[in-house]
């Protein structure tokens, strides 16, 4: 899943309306889908392949002798910038437009990379770090926007499936990139960075209409904030359950190395298994997506959210390259088939003028869940132990697995193509 958040959806939430009728899968992976869902894919790809400075960030900051301590300002910081982003990045595109909030978080993050570079102490330093993860994460929930007003329901879940699978594609080649530019200079990957958010910046401003907007009366009707959300019960039954399962995914980029680590494998291992899961899902994403479109998508996202809890438990009975392998293949192939559900529900759950803070809601979400990885995630693997990490982590993703089946003929009511029309 990430970065995305890598997000997923659903073809149908609203296709899968009836029980005894689904959408006929595509005959070729994200066929039939509009040139905007294709522009947004190739501008995420030049976006993802400049995600460089915050693998390395703590090199970074060691080579500018900000070490210990002070380390945990500047990580926490740009941490805390995933759940400023998402929240304003909902509201402005619906206020103010899906393009110009893209061109606001693009440019503000590139010019944030160049603030860090320069900065001269650890307080710039974290200040500069809040900047580049709030204005870059202002960017999905205008984007998912986009995409949701591109294509009908039956749709969506292949548009951003596509979308997460732009994002694996640029965050496999920005692996490899990022170790080769580090070595000849830190400054490379800073500008590759900063780079890479103005090109697709005038990607945006060049290659994307935009979507024709509802009126005024009609965005100010539910307010201008998040209350159109708040008073969505099944909206907020879903928040949670999505939130947990986000939460275990993020544990393969949290509690992953330090099971590696204290296996005492070389953190080369590590990197071999980010390697097996980049290819699992750039090879099988696609084509994953397309045959899983003729299935209930909840089901389909429960049956993958419960495959990534096994696998994310399975890193605790590993102590070697054989076993951490068959934990990684594992969830990553629950990675596979989530791509597209969950964004795509709250697609079609969202009244047309209030998609963009539902999917600020959305990415927040994961914002949460990457933070509570990184923090609670972490003090649990440290203070109670990796066991008591991997065992929570398989009851609370089946758990939650199971509860967002239950919600599923609740969903389909409400997202069939009636309901929608009504």
């Amino acid at each position: 899943m990430p970065e995305t958040p890598r997000a997923t959806s659903a073809p149908s939430p609203t296709s899968a309306s009836s029980p005894t009728s689904a959408p006929t899968p595509p005959t070729t992976p994200f066929k039939g889908l509009p040139s905007e869902v294709w522009t947004i894919f190739a501008g995420t790809i030049v976006n993802r392949l400049g995600y460089l400075v915050t693998p390395f960030l703590v090199f970074f900051l060691a080579s500018r002798g900000v070490t210990g301590g002070d380390t945990s300002y500047v990580l926490g910081a740009l941490g805390a910038g995933n759940l400023i982003g998402p929240a304003v990045g909902g509201i402005l595109a619906d206020r103010i437009g899906r393009r110009p909030t893209m061109l606001i978080g693009l440019i503000g993050a590139a010019a944030a990379q160049g603030a860090l570079f320069l900065a001269p102490g650890v307080w710039t330093m974290a200040g500069s770090a809040l900047l580049i993860s709030a204005a870059g994460s202002t960017v999905s929930p205008a984007a998912y926007a986009l995409l949701a007003d591109a294509v009908d329901s039956e749709r969506r879940q292949r548009a951003y499936a596509l979308f997460g699978w732009g994002v694996n594609i640029g965050t496999a080649v920005a692996g490899v990139l990022g170790g080769y530019l580090a070595a000849q200079g830190y400054w490379l990957l800073f500008a590759v960075d900063a780079g890479s958010m103005l090109l697709y910046a005038a990607v945006v401003a060049i290659r994307l209409p935009e979507p024709k907007r509802s009126t005024p009366q009609e965005r100010t009707k539910d307010g201008i904030g998040y209350g159109v959300v708040l008073k969505d019960r099944l909206a907020l039954l879903l928040l949670p359950l999505f939130g947990v399962q986000l939460f275990v995914y993020s544990l393969t980029e949290v509690a992953l190395p330090l099971a590696v680590r204290d296996s005492g494998l070389s953190p080369a291992v590590y990197g071999a298994m980010a390697a097996v899961n980049a290819i699992l899902v750039v090879a099988l994403q696609p084509f994953a997506s397309a045959w899983l479109a003729r299935f209930p998508q909840l089901a389909v996202q429960s049956a993958g959210s419960a495959l990534i809890a096994v696998g994310v438990a399975l890193t605790g009975l590993a102590d070697g390259l054989a076993g951490y392998t068959l934990s990684v293949i594992v969830w990553s192939l629950g990675e596979v088939v989530v791509a597209g559900i969950a964004a795509g529900v709250f697609a079609n759950l969202a009244p047309a003028h209030a998609r963009g803070r539902y999917q600020g809601a959305y990415s927040w979400t994961w914002g949460v869940a990457r933070f509570g990885a990184l923090t609670l995630g972490v003090t649990a693997y440290t203070t109670l132990g990796p066991a008591a990490l991997w065992w929570t982590a398989l009851a609370a993703g089946t758990a939650t697995a199971a509860t967002t089946l239950v919600l599923r003929a609740r969903v389909e009511a409400r997202t069939a193509p009636h309901a929608l029309a009504a």
